[in-house]
């Protein structure tokens, strides 16, 4: 007889549909037999590592035989000097889906709440299911994190309120003085998690600077998040690949430089085509194009454009769309014509 095992899983997770990931690029052009596909679905850098990052991973290959530096030294030093804090308030994750999930396992109990904005990073509410978390979820005010509810949703079994900043799916942001009217509200037993993975995009007059305001983090909270980190977490041509990418400012201004160029290339077109959007402050833009956003993403699929979209957060017509390069701009907005029936004006 078969062993049952959802019989024998933690039960908090029973509940929780797993990630789907796109297919590889290669797995792709075999089965559509399309050449040369643009991916602008998951908003990454469309322009490569700097040379000086590429330098540093190639000069660390040679030592691959060795575990990482299992404390991240070096980068956590660079870090805090950056940021003008010191090096116990810096934890490292592989990526910030790591540092959700030991914030979430470091303090969450099951029972405790934890107030979730929506439609925002999936990952919020899927580590609070399975740590025996309550999720309570806010809806979005104009596509926007409305700290007002959220703020209103607090509870005294409220233990983490996670505010995206930019937000993913919208590109939208909180501002300073939000921010400050919020937290002024917040009792003092609530960790407010400020997630600000797509800051450099986001930068403004109007946008707050929580690490001048709050810290990294607490280094008695960071100290509680390294008891269940794993030691070697980060590997080592990540850390040197952080390093080397700290001291390359000229081209974290390029990046951001073409990002911002490309984003008002791309409303010009969107207008032009008839196409509403959510102005954004990240390296994505949330576009409405007005029917089924699942059917209009497999038509740009067939024609070599993976863009995301929004169906499984409820917003049916809408894609996720990544800048890119200017190329592929181009390409885009050609695809998205020849498959909504526009042409050129």
């Amino acid at each position: 007889m078969p062993t049952q095992w959802e019989s024998l899983a933690n039960e908090h997770i029973l509940g929780i549909a797993p990630y789907e990931p796109g297919k590889p690029i290669e797995e792709l052009e075999r089965e559509l037999m399309i050449h040369n596909p643009i991916k602008l679905a998951s908003n990454e850098n469309p322009l490569p590592p700097s040379d000086r990052v590429q330098q540093a991973i190639i000069a660390a290959l040679s030592s691959l035989d060795r575990y990482p530096d299992g404390s991240g030294y070096y980068l956590r030093q660079a870090l805090a000097k950056k940021h003008g804090v010191m090096p116990d308030q810096v934890v490292l994750g592989n990526g910030s889906n790591e540092l959700i999930e030991l914030l979430v396992r470091a303090f969450l109990r099951p029972g405790d709440e934890a107030v979730v904005p929506h439609p925002s990073f999936v990952v919020y509410p899927m580590i609070v299911q399975a740590a025996g978390g309550v999720r309570v979820m806010v809806m979005l005010k104009d596509f926007r994190l409305d700290l007002e509810a959220m703020a209103r949703a607090i509870t005294p079994l409220t233990k983490i309120v996670f505010v995206a900043n930019p937000n993913n799916p919208t590109a939208t942001i909180v501002t300073k003085d939000e921010v400050e009217h919020f937290m002024a509200r917040v009792p003092e037993r609530t960790i407010v998690v400020f997630d600000e993975a797509y800051i450099e995009f986001a930068m403004g007059p109007d946008f707050p600077d929580m690490i001048a305001a709050y810290g990294v983090a607490d280094a008695d909270a960071i100290a509680l998040m390294n008891r269940i980190r794993q030691p070697f977490n980060v590997n080592s041509l990540a850390q040197v690949a952080a390093l080397a990418a700290l001291d390359d400012e000229a081209h974290v201004l390029e990046c951001v430089r073409m990002i911002e160029a490309g984003r008002h290339f791309l409303y010009d077109e969107f207008k032009s085509i008839g196409l509403q959007y959510v102005p954004s402050r990240a390296n994505f833009i949330l576009v409405d194009v007005g029917r089924s956003a699942a059917d209009i993403y497999q038509k740009l699929l067939h024609k070599g454009v993976i863009v995301r979209p929004m169906t499984p957060f409820g917003l049916e017509t809408a894609l996720r769309i990544t800048v890119g390069t200017p190329e592929e701009n181009r390409k885009l907005v050609k695809a998205l014509r020849a498959v909504l029936g526009k042409t050129p004006a």
